[in-house]
């Protein structure tokens, strides 16, 4: 028995945890950049929040089933 096919909502929520700490992480280094011309294209805050709840979400149906 393999892990990731036992538990697809865990194995769905630690992926999704991990982008949301990647978009935190990317957010984060948007609002402390020097140059204030250089913006960028990715919307940091957009994908952080709905990463979260998709980790949030998976969170509790892998805890359920």
């Amino acid at each position: 028995m393999e892990f990731g096919s036992d538990h697809p909502a865990l194995v769905g929520a630690i992926f999704a945890l991990a982008v949301a700490m990647a978009a935190w992480w990317g957010d984060r280094r948007r609002w402390r950049r020097s140059d204030l011309d250089r913006v960028g294209l990715m919307p940091w805050q957009g994908l952080f929040v709905w990463a979260l709840l998709a980790a949030v979400l998976l969170g509790a149906a892998a805890l359920r089933g």
